[in-house]
C-alpha cells in the first residue's frame, strides 16, 4: 500500500498507468495526449507505453469516438479523451446510437468496454461553449455507466474501476478540479455506483456530485455554526446511482436538498428528489444553475455558479418551508 499526495490531474494518470500495465488491452486516444492532455491527466503515458498505447488523434471528434468504438468492439479496452465535454457534442451519434446501444441491439454479441473523459463544469473565463455540464443528458441515455469524481482519491478509484467494467462509462471530471491536491491510497479499489456520506447530521441531507460536493460541504460547516446540523452525500456515481444510501438519510432527517452545478431545469436534482419524494414523506427541494449560457463577463459568470453561500440560504428556506432553486 502507497499513500501520497496528488492532483486531481495526477490521480488519474496513476490509475491510467495502473490500468495499463495490468492489462496490454487498455490503450487510450485523443487530441494532445503526447504532450500529456490539456490538464496534464495523461503526463508521462507515452514515455511508459509508447505511440502505439496513447495515441494522438487528428482533431475530429467523431472520428476519435468512433475509432474507440470499434476498438473495443474488436477487443481493446479504449479511453477517449474529449478534451472537454462541450467538444463532445461532435460526436453524439457515436455515443447515444453505437457506444450506449451495441449491446443491446446485437444481443450481446458485442461489447463496448469503452471509457469516455469528457470534462464537465464552470470553467474561469471560458465562456459558454466552455462551460457546460450535461450529466442529466448521459444519466438519460441506456446503455451507460455515468460517474462524476470530486476528489482525486475519486478519480483514482473510479477511474480504476470503469476501466475494469464491460460497459461504456460517462467519465465526468471537472475542469477546475485538475490542480486540486489530495491523499491518494493507490490500494483502494472502490466500485462504482456507491455514495460517499462526507457528514452526518439530524435535520437535513444535502446530496451533490463533482465539484458542488465541495461547495456543499463548506455549506454545511457554515450552517453548523448557525446550529444548523447537516449531512452531506457524494453521489459519485449518477447512473446507477445510490438510491438506498440517500433514501436512508433523507428519511431519518426529514429535509432533502439536491445540488448540482448543472443547469436546473431538468437536471439530474430533479430524478433525486422525486425519487426521495415518492419513496419517504420528506421535504424536498432542488438548487441548480439558472436556465443561461455560462457568460464570459466575471459578473455573468458568476451568476450561474453553484457556491457555498447560495447552499446554505438554500437550506435555510427549506427548513423554513419557503421556495428553493433557481
Amino acid at each position: 500500500m502507497a499513500v501520497s499526495t496528488m492532483t486531481y490531474a495526477e490521480a488519474g494518470a496513476a490509475a491510467l498507468a495502473r490500468a495499463m500495465r495490468e492489462d496490454p488491452r487498455v490503450v487510450a486516444l485523443g487530441e494532445d495526449l503526447g504532450r500529456g492532455g490539456v490538464f496534464g491527466q495523461y503526463r508521462g503515458l507515452l514515455q511508459a507505453f509508447g505511440p502505439e498505447r496513447v495515441i494522438d488523434t487528428p482533431i475530429s471528434e467523431s472520428t476519435i469516438m468512433g475509432a474507440g468504438v470499434g476498438m473495443a468492439l474488436a477487443g481493446l479496452r479504449p479511453v477517449v479523451e474529449m478534451r472537454v465535454a462541450d467538444f463532445a457534442m461532435c460526436a453524439m451519434d457515436e455515443i447515444v446510437n453505437q457506444a450506449a446501444k451495441n449491446r443491446f441491439m446485437f444481443g450481446g454479441q458485442g461489447r463496448v468496454p469503452l471509457v469516455m473523459r469528457l470534462p464537465i463544469g464552470l470553467w474561469s473565463s471560458s465562456a459558454a461553449q466552455h462551460s457546460q455540464s450535461f450529466e442529466a443528458w448521459f444519466a438519460h441515455l441506456p446503455g451507460v455507466v455515468v460517474a462524476c469524481p470530486a476528489t482525486p482519491q475519486d478519480n483514482h478509484d473510479m477511474l480504476l474501476a470503469a476501466l475494469r467494467g464491460e460497459d461504456p462509462v460517462i467519465y465526468l471530471e471537472h475542469k477546475e478540479l485538475w490542480g486540486l491536491k489530495g491523499e491518494v491510497d493507490d490500494a483502494r479499489a472502490a466500485p462504482l455506483g456507491r455514495a460517499r456520506v462526507l457528514r452526518h447530521g439530524q435535520q437535513l441531507t444535502i446530496v451533490s456530485w463533482s465539484a458542488a460536493v465541495h461547495a456543499a460541504t463548506q455549506a454545511a460547516a457554515a450552517l453548523a455554526a448557525e446550529g444548523i446540523d447537516a449531512s452531506v452525500i457524494d453521489l459519485g456515481t449518477l447512473w446507477p446511482w445510490d438510491r438506498e444510501a440517500v433514501l436512508a438519510d433523507a428519511a431519518r432527517t426529514g429535509h432533502l436538498l439536491v445540488v448540482h452545478e448543472a443547469i436546473q431545469a431538468a437536471g439530474f436534482g430533479a430524478e433525486v428528489a422525486a425519487t426521495v419524494a415518492e419513496h419517504t414523506g420528506c421535504r424536498v427541494a432542488r438548487l441548480g444553475a439558472p436556465r443561461v449560457p455560462v457568460g464570459y463577463a466575471p459578473v455573468l459568470e458568476a451568476h450561474a455558479r453553484i457556491d457555498a453561500g447560495r447552499i446554505a440560504e438554500a437550506a435555510r428556506r427549506l427548513l423554513r418551508r419557503q421556495p428553493v432553486g433557481a
